[in-house]
């Protein structure tokens, strides 16, 4: 009796303190994930005119005159866009469906224009960057890269080859600082590879969180391997990332690009917390919708910027490439929200209904919430655990406006990625980056 009294309150002990954790670390303001220098938004906006007052451009030998120190931001001028505050999703704002859209042809069309850079990344990424002496987790980690298992949309990598071959019109928005390098597409092409390489791996880690047994229409990963292998299969392959990231030998672009992998595991934590019952329904819906810019749109964002970077485009060039990966990056998760309800499994590749099985309460159901407050603010809290709890769930979301709602929001996102692009000079290219962000939002898988 006594030693099932202290096993008990041990697990309440603990409980308690994993929830206060996960509370702590959901928050926007934690100090667990603010930089000794930028904590707050206040410090952000002093430390970034102090130090575009007192720093030099950064170049390679910079620092051997002083000109910075270990807690400085390698590009202040961008510091903002590095520690975006994420304070506008437009949730009031309906689809104009006024933008110009150029028609498409063969010479715009994304998947046209990008089929040959396509069919060799896998195979890039599989001989050229993965290696290992461990067979085991060499297979492991080139699991979604063989041919065979290769089912994937690869949305990423593309975007960041079509706006690298975009950016080319610009030549003349580049910074006079350093000169453009020579072999900058050979670095935008492993860029895209490096941005494919984090997303597989998150994509690991994620299935053994969530237990998912599928994806891409096959197995998952720790189903095949065991949980313990596609943990460090994903840990692998960061680390193979980080290694080629290095070497594209531009610090501006390393530190972007780290950035993603704290937001994935921002993202993680946000997600294991779940919505606060005590939340109103706009206030569960911004932090619903930042926690998806941490798993999913960050990794957009920052790989287009990474490109801009690469090619030392000014900032409004970088700006641009970012804000289209970004609000690209929302409307694409807010459709696989949509796809959960809409999509078939076949074409998915994942089970309908995995959000709400899994316990997620994503857009849909949080619009629904505001028309159910009573049924659905219970079933989101206690993450649809009892029985019929999903299929009510699905009920009052077909009854409510919540799809719809989901599908314009990601319709303003989209209008908004395609204002940002519009930035640069018309090509092709440019045009073929339009007709993305509409597929995005049109697609059925």
């Amino acid at each position: 009796m006594a030693s099932s009294m202290a096993s008990f309150v041990q697990e309440s002990i603990k409980d308690a303190v994993k929830s206060s954790m996960l509370k702590e670390a959901a928050r926007p303001d934690s100090k667990l994930w603010g930089d000794s220098t930028t904590d707050t938004q206040a410090e952000r906006s002093g430390n970034l005119a102090a130090h575009t007052q007192n720093q030099t451009p950064y170049h390679s030998k910079s620092y051997l005159n002083g000109d910075v120190n270990v807690d400085n931001p390698i590009s202040p001028t961008r510091l903002e866009m590095l520690h975006d505050p994420l304070d506008e999703w437009y949730l009031d704002e309906k689809p104009s469906n006024s933008l110009s859209t150029p028609p498409l042809s063969p010479e715009t069309d994304p998947f046209i224009l990008s089929k040959n850079d396509m069919l060799t990344l896998s195979e890039s990424i599989r001989t050229d960057l993965i290696g290992s002496d461990h067979p085991v987790l060499s297979q492991a980690a080139s699991y979604f890269f063989d041919e065979g298992q290769d089912g994937g949309k690869k949305v990423r990598p593309m975007m960041v080859l079509l706006l690298s071959r975009a950016m080319e019109s610009n030549s003349t928005n580049t910074s006079d600082v350093n000169p453009v390098r020579p072999d900058l597409f050979q670095a935008q092409r492993r860029l895209a590879e490096i941005s494919e390489m984090i997303h597989t791996a998150s994509l690991f880690h994620d299935d053994v969180i969530d237990g998912a047994d599928t994806r891409r229409g096959a197995p998952a990963v720790h189903k095949v391997f065991g949980n313990k292998m596609a943990i460090l299969a994903g840990d692998y392959l960061l680390a193979r990332a980080s290694i080629f990231l290095a070497r594209l030998r531009d610090v501006e672009v390393v530190e972007t690009m780290s950035t993603i992998i704290e937001h994935l595991v921002r993202g993680e934590v946000m997600q294991m917390k779940g919505a606060d019952v005590n939340d109103s329904g706009n206030e569960r819906m911004v932090q619903y919708l930042r926690k998806n810019f941490y798993k999913t749109a960050s990794l957009m964002a920052n790989s287009c910027k990474s490109a801009a970077i690469l090619g030392n485009y000014n900032d409004k060039i970088v700006g641009a490439s970012y804000k289209y990966g970004k609000h690209l990056g929302v409307a694409f998760q807010l459709v696989d929200d949509v796809l959960d309800y809409d999509g078939s499994a076949s074409a998915m590749g994942k089970p309908a209904l995995s959000d709400l099985n899994a316990g997620l309460a994503t857009a849909p159901v949080l619009f629904a919430a505001e028309k159910f407050p009573d049924e659905l603010s219970s079933m989101i809290g206690r993450k649809f655990k009892i029985d019929g709890d999903v299929e009510r769930a699905v009920e009052l979301v077909r009854k409510s406006d919540g799809i719809q709602r989901t599908k314009d929001l990601a319709q303003v996102h989209v209008e908004l990625a395609i204002q940002s692009i519009s930035e640069l000079e018309k090509s092709n290219y440019r045009d073929s980056l339009i007709h993305l962000a509409h597929k995005v939002v049109d697609r059925s898988r």
